[in-house]
C-alpha cells in the first residue's frame, strides 16, 4: 500500500496547481457572462483552497489503477466513488450546488452518466487498439 500512497501524493502534487487555474477560469467566465460582478476575499480563499484540494485528490485517485491486486471493476468503483465524494463536497462547500435533494440528485445522475460515458469511450478505444495490435501480431507469425 505504500506504493499506492507514494503514487497518490506524487500525482496529486503534480496536478494541484490546476485548482487555482480552474477557479480563475470559473471566475473569469462568470464575470464575462455577468453572473458574478464581485467576489469577496473569503470566497476567493475558500475557492483556491478547495479547488487545489480537488485537483490534488482527482489526480491522486488515478493511482488506484496501479494496484495490481485490485480487479478493474473495483478500481473503477473506488475511483468513481472518490471523485463523486470530492466533487460533491467542493460544490457544496463553495455554494455552487444547493444543499437540497433535487440539486444533489440531478448532480448525481449527471455525474454517473458522464463517468459511465467516459469509461465506455476508454473501454472501446482500448479494445480497438488491442484488436489492432493482436492483428499485427498474427500477421507477423
Amino acid at each position: 500500500m505504500n506504493v499506492f500512497w507514494k503514487e497518490f501524493f506524487h500525482r496529486g502534487f503534480l496536478a494541484a496547481w490546476g485548482g487555482p487555474v480552474i477557479l480563475a477560469m470559473i471566475y473569469g467566465i462568470s464575470a464575462k457572462t455577468g453572473t458574478m460582478t464581485s467576489v469577496m476575499p473569503g470566497e476567493v480563499c475558500l475557492g483556491i483552497l478547495t479547488l487545489t484540494l480537488l485537483a490534488f485528490v482527482v489526480a491522486g485517485l488515478s493511482a488506484v489503477y496501479q494496484i495490481d491486486r485490485l480487479p478493474l471493476g473495483c478500481a473503477i468503483l473506488i475511483h468513481g466513488a472518490g471523485l463523486y465524494v470530492v466533487y460533491l463536497a467542493v460544490y457544496l462547500i463553495n455554494g455552487w450546488l444547493k444543499d437540497q435533494l433535487v440539486p444533489i440528485a440531478v448532480f448525481s445522475v449527471i455525474f454517473a452518466v458522464c463517468y459511465a460515458v467516459i469509461w465506455l469511450i476508454i473501454y472501446l478505444s482500448v479494445r480497438a487498439k488491442t484488436k489492432k495490435l493482436n492483428g499485427q501480431l498474427q500477421t507477423q507469425k
